[in-house]
């Protein structure tokens, strides 16, 4: 299953012009993915016509709601940016509900848990989210007055963090885009910065989730890894051109992951700088779904020499694969004539931090980072906090 997900992954984000160099076994494939991109073509138009028709009913929910989704799986920084914006609304005083859907073990919730527990936010795990976070309003309360809501969101005083008994005044979906169950007060739309289209089909014979098209319902467009050297300035216009086609009046801005420190997988309290790597060897693991950002901000960071293995997203390491990353720090030792330090990322140890430890004779390191927004012109990380705010004062007048 691995080796098919990884066939499936490869083709997605090859262009038509470089078909023709995929292994045969690769291209065997094309005929299947192109008839079942058709049918979720299909199905994905017969959903939204049924939605909008009012055939499929929309729930409001008594509080706004801030959608923070993508167009195509895996790597676009979604989680990050809810995390982000869970901080600035306990900032204002907001206590957050987090709605996921807890893929594979739930590694996106258990790191969120981590992040955010000193803060009011409040994390409702489960593929149904309406009743998800029916229950969570039952159990914590929620603010039904717009007019408190709009005069926190409208103060300039930041609020103490922890404050455990507040009750939930705004709701965000994690990877909530293609979720139209719920109605969305403010949709914002993360975009990977090195390939934001893929091969522009969609699933599975490409990466979209939805056709480009679909930014016209977005409020906040977000190009995730704009500082990658993959990604020159130049490319960076192009997306922007291509999302002001779509909508002219779209705010663009940009976001970067940045490392702080390391953790040691058997001792998760501790907290190392990450100096600790450099002019070291370096082996990153990794499942997630855009694995060369993590090996690039690996990179940056100074060590003698950076290796990799690379997992489909989500995957859960297993035995065999502690056996192969075994054999990897090996011939490393023996190349290097040194120890290769193990590096992995958060989402990963957090997935299943239990089986990392079987490595109890190594030095495995987690890499500990968080979204930054660039500062670029007038679009800088308050301009988009003023922007996330507007929508939601708006959206709450509305409700009136």
């Amino acid at each position: 299953m691995e080796g098919l997900k990884r066939m499936v992954t490869q083709i997605a984000f090859t262009p038509d012009s470089r078909l023709s160099q995929l292994p045969l076994l690769h291209r065997s494939l094309l005929p299947l993915l192109s008839l079942a991109s058709s049918i979720y073509r299909f199905s994905l138009s017969l959903r939204r016509l049924l939605y909008f028709s009012g055939l499929l009913h929309q729930r409001r929910l008594p509080v706004p709601v801030i959608s923070v989704g993508n167009l195509t799986w895996g790597g676009n920084g979604k989680t990050p940016m809810v995390e982000f914006i869970a901080r600035l609304l306990d900032e204002a005083g907001i206590g957050p509900l987090i709605l996921t859907r807890g893929y594979s073990g739930g590694d996106e919730a258990k790191m969120l848990h981590r992040h955010l527990l000193q803060t009011s936010a409040r994390i409702g795990v489960g593929a149904n989210r309406i009743a998800t976070a029916a229950s969570m309003f039952e159990r914590h309360g929620y603010v039904d007055s717009s007019n408190t809501l709009s005069e926190k969101l409208l103060s300039p005083y930041k609020f103490e963090s922890g404050a455990k008994d507040e009750k939930v005044g705004v709701v965000i979906l994690d990877d909530g885009m293609q979720h139209w169950s719920v109605l969305h007060d403010v949709e914002i739309v993360m975009l990977n910065g090195v390939m934001p289209w893929g091969n522009n089909r969609l699933l599975p014979r490409g990466p979209l989730r939805e056709p480009p098209s679909a930014l016209v319902r977005a409020d906040i467009v977000v190009i995730h890894h704009a500082d990658l050297v993959c990604v020159p300035d130049k490319q960076l216009k192009m997306i922007e051109s291509t999302v002001h086609n779509i909508d002219a009046t779209l705010p663009v801005f940009h976001s970067r992951m940045a490392p702080s420190h390391f953790f040691e997988v058997k001792n998760p309290h501790s907290r190392l700088p990450l100096s600790t790597v450099q002019n070291m060897v370096v082996l990153c693991i990794s499942a997630i779904g855009f694995p060369d950002a993590f090996a690039q901000a690996i990179s940056k960071i100074g060590p003698l020499h950076v290796d990799r293995l690379d997992f489909s997203d989500h995957h859960l390491i297993q035995a065999d694969d502690i056996d192969m990353i075994t054999e990897r720090l090996r011939k490393l030792k023996y190349e290097f004539n040194d120890e290769a330090i193990m590096v992995v990322t958060e989402k990963d140890y957090d997935r299943d931090p239990v089986i990392l430890k079987r490595l109890y004779c190594l030095k495995v390191l987690v890499l500990c980072s968080s979204l930054q927004i660039m500062p670029l012109s007038a679009r800088t990380e308050e301009n988009f906090k003023m922007n996330l705010k507007k929508h939601l004062i708006n959206s709450l007048q509305e409700k009136k």
